[in-house]
């Protein structure tokens, strides 16, 4: 039986409409977009001579994003680390939860390096979501991390397009995966008390950071089976991880000195019993992964702490120590 023209055209359109489906789903998966718009400053605010907030206004997100920004003096060229904040961190927050709950501000003030950090950003692994979410929104991190903001950065900063990435439990995962997704973008990442399995033990890490915040997983990389979840995946990847000076930290998740005094704000989990436990989960999950890496034949930088619960006087630590391995990388 031959098919009616009309009823051709139709089978014709539906085709079309798939296959343009398929395209939208492809490119997600895929390292970066296929191109990038263009990003601008909607607004910048001086705190000192040194530290400054601009808000750059994101096509690839649809609002303005605001940043921490640490800038050495002078105008000579100069590298750039950006610092990823964790899962609980608000898009409402003043500032960046480095420069709220760490020393970054003291520590960076005598190194030539720009650093840069997103305020906000919680439960979304800063990556780029397959659908908008109820509670969180529209999301293209990756896009505006990897593609808008490093060739404004380079011009607004003066920097020299060397670029490093670090971050801590969601956004140390984050940083290795926008490394591998981004190839010759970062020369260093740094990872503390992070999880880089997207798929066993660690997905259920990833879906229950971003239900803390009230988003649902599966409109990030799709369904427990989904593609997407391996797509994001650095241990699935680590070639393209070989040529990048990589470190990682993590504590044992016994309680230390810094934990008499536990502070829930700012923080996840919200008890010092869940940062425990958080703590231990990425301890195995590093072990692991410091062996898929070394069988592939990469050699991180990886410091175990006798003891370190998942809470940030041990990330400022992690950072501090995280220092020779990222300023290398950089060419500082």
């Amino acid at each position: 039986m031959t098919a009616s023209p009309s009823r051709f055209a139709t089978m014709h359109r539906r085709m079309l409409g798939a296959v343009a489906a398929l395209g939208i789903v492809a490119s997600l998966l895929a390292p970066g977009p296929a191109h990038a718009a263009t990003a601008t400053i909607d607004h910048r605010v001086a705190r000192n001579d040194t530290w400054e907030q601009l808000y750059v206004s994101s096509p690839a997100m649809g609002r303005v994003v605001g940043l921490d920004v640490l800038r050495p003096r002078g105008s000579a060229p100069r590298p750039t680390l950006y610092l990823l904040d964790g899962t609980g961190a608000r898009d409402d927050q003043a500032q960046s939860t480095w420069t709220m709950r760490t020393d970054a501000l003291a520590f960076f003030a005598d190194k030539n390096v720009n650093v840069v950090m997103p305020i906000g950003g919680g439960g979304t692994f800063y990556t780029d979501w397959l659908e908008d979410d109820d509670a969180l929104g529209h999301i293209r991190w990756e896009q505006f991390l990897t593609h808008e903001l490093p060739p404004l950065l380079n011009r607004e900063l003066a920097g020299n397009g060397v670029n490093a990435v670090a971050g801590l439990s969601m956004g140390g995962q984050a940083a290795a995966t926008l490394a591998f997704r981004n190839p010759g973008l970062y020369r260093a990442v740094g990872v503390f008390s992070g999880c880089l399995l997207t798929g066993g033990v660690g997905q259920p890490m990833v879906r229950a950071a971003v239900h803390h915040r009230g988003g649902n997983p599966d409109k990030m990389w799709g369904g427990s089976l989904a593609p997407g979840w391996a797509a994001h995946d650095p241990t699935k990847h680590l070639g393209a991880l070989r040529n990048t000076a990589l470190y990682m930290s993590v504590g044992s998740g016994k309680q230390g000195p810094a934990d008499v005094d536990f502070d829930p704000s700012f923080s996840y989990p919200l008890d010092l019993a869940g940062a425990i436990s958080l703590e231990e989960g990425a301890h195995a999950c590093t072990r692991t992964v410091e062996g898929l890496m070394r069988g592939a034949g990469l050699r991180p930088t990886v410091r175990y702490t006798a003891f370190g619960t998942h809470s940030w006087p041990y990330w400022q630590q992690a950072l501090h120590d995280s220092w020779p391995t990222l300023r290398s990388g950089l060419g500082i």
